[in-house]
């Protein structure tokens, strides 16, 4: 029997935090994360078997509202790790051991604002009494980073003005990017773009068109820098795996058909991709689930509907995507999904864009790489149980989950029951709030609610 968890965040107190502040730096990291692991329970325990389950976790120093587990600088000094700056590994992801860990709840910077409320003009209205998207502006106590604007002023794409920040986007072209940065002195440009409901972020412009073939790379000398990649390089391999300075041919497949299987947007979106063969799947597998996730996302976006207003949702991550129709499903809302492929499993990352979608790979039992305060919806299929199987810390989950949804944001944990059990137990301690239950055959059903007075 497979089991749905749905499940509110509520706001906590914008600029008052109220709740015991900790000041975790040093080995006062280890001392909570020791703590705290003490608790840890496995799914399908019965209470009194040493679950011991925190009645709250506690709020991470003011000072941390922006942190990013496992790209903090304070780690790796306070980890004296030794680093080849030259090839810049300090930009890469260095995640803190479990003692390490705060295990703390993250709190919003002082006057976080939930941005539906924004009304302000856009820099690109000509009525200046128009009220704005939430899409072209960025309230300035959510990002307090006056310098990135000036130190763009030049590119246009940002200014402050009346405490707020404004910007282009793409979106309007039904076009999705994916943008990276490097943690660096100019990192929050990433976060301005997720604030404003978009994966894009400007920057100096380069425009480069890929062949479609490799008949150019046929024709470069043995002495043509960067190389072409060794016959036996696994262009598939992209976790925890140096980088290396060559170029991956086509395959011979992909040299023949010379991009002409991809269906246009937006059919992509559900036609059966051209590598489904590389993963054993047959067109019939792929349309089952596809047709599935359908039904599933249709009763998900029926049971929210009542509970949400226009742009309420906007950022939505599929935590365990597999073939990408959760979010193939949700073309037709203006919503954008990220797709996360788990590390260890089908690396299907290439079938989700071959359908249109973007995505990424990564390992649950670590935090992921984004700002606190991300996404408005987080979807976790079988995640937990997954995770469990490794020896991961569920606990540690749920606080990472908490720490990348946004004040208001909305989870959706579709599991087994045991798994559902144990996460109902941690409602209280991280803030969360879920009511209602029903079956829908043999899956069991939890719905959400918002308390509205403990705001």
């Amino acid at each position: 029997m497979v089991a749905i968890f749905l499940v509110f965040l509520y706001t906590l107190e914008y600029g008052n935090i109220s709740l015991r502040k900790l000041s975790l730096t040093g080995d006062e990291d280890a001392d909570l994360g020791s703590k705290l692991d003490e608790s840890s329970s496995k799914f399908g325990q019965e209470d009194g078997e040493d679950d011991v389950i925190p009645k709250s976790f506690p709020v991470c120093d003011d000072r941390h509202f922006e942190l990013i587990p496992c790209l903090d600088r304070n780690l790796i000094y306070q980890m004296r790790l030794k680093l080849d700056l030259s090839l810049m590994e300090h930009y890469e992801r260095h995640c803190p051991l479990p003692e390490r860990r705060y295990n703390c709840l993250i709190p919003p910077p002082a006057g976080y604002k939930v941005r539906i409320f924004l009304i302000f003009v856009c820099l690109f209205l000509a009525d200046p009494n128009q009220v704005a998207k939430s899409r072209d502006e960025v309230w300035k106590a959510n990002i307090p980073h006056t310098h990135l604007a000036h130190e763009k002023s030049d590119q246009n794409w940002m200014v402050v003005k009346v405490k707020r920040y404004f910007g282009a986007y793409l979106l309007s072209s039904d076009i999705i990017t994916m943008s990276l940065a490097p943690n660096d002195v100019h990192q929050n440009q990433i976060q301005f773009a997720l604030e404003r409901n978009s994966c894009i972020s400007w920057n100096q412009t380069v425009i480069w068109q890929k062949p479609l073939t490799n008949g150019c790379h046929k024709e470069r000398t043995p002495v043509t820098r960067p190389p072409l990649c060794r016959s036996d390089d696994d262009p598939d391999a992209v976790w925890g795996v140096p980088m290396e300075a060559c170029i991956t041919p086509y395959s011979d497949h992909d040299h023949k058909s010379r991009g002409s299987e991809l269906a246009p947007w937006p059919a992509r979106a559900t036609a059966p991709p051209p590598r489904l063969a590389d993963f054993g799947y047959s067109k019939d597998i792929f349309e089952k689930d596809t047709e599935v996730w359908m039904q599933r996302v249709e009763s998900y976006w029926n049971l929210l509907s009542p509970k949400i207003t226009s742009d309420t949702l906007r950022n939505l991550m599929d935590m365990k995507a597999n073939l990408g129709s959760f979010a193939a499903a949700l073309k037709g809302k203006d919503v954008w999904v990220m797709n996360v492929v788990p590390e260890d499993g089908p690396n299907t990352l290439k079938l989700i864009y071959d359908r249109g979608l973007i995505g990424t790979i990564h390992n649950w039992c670590e935090a992921f790489s984004t700002y606190p305060r991300t996404y408005d919806l987080l979807h976790a299929w079988t995640v937990f149980s997954d995770i469990e199987k490794k020896g991961c810390s569920a606990e540690d989950l749920l606080i990472e989950m908490d720490r990348i949804l946004r004040p208001t944001g909305f989870v959706i944990i579709r599991d087994k029951p045991s798994v559902i059990e144990f996460v109902k137990k941690y409602l209280t301690a991280l803030h969360w709030e879920a009511v209602s239950n029903e079956r829908d055959g043999d899956e069991l059903v939890f719905y959400p609610k918002e308390d509205m007075a403990d705001k």
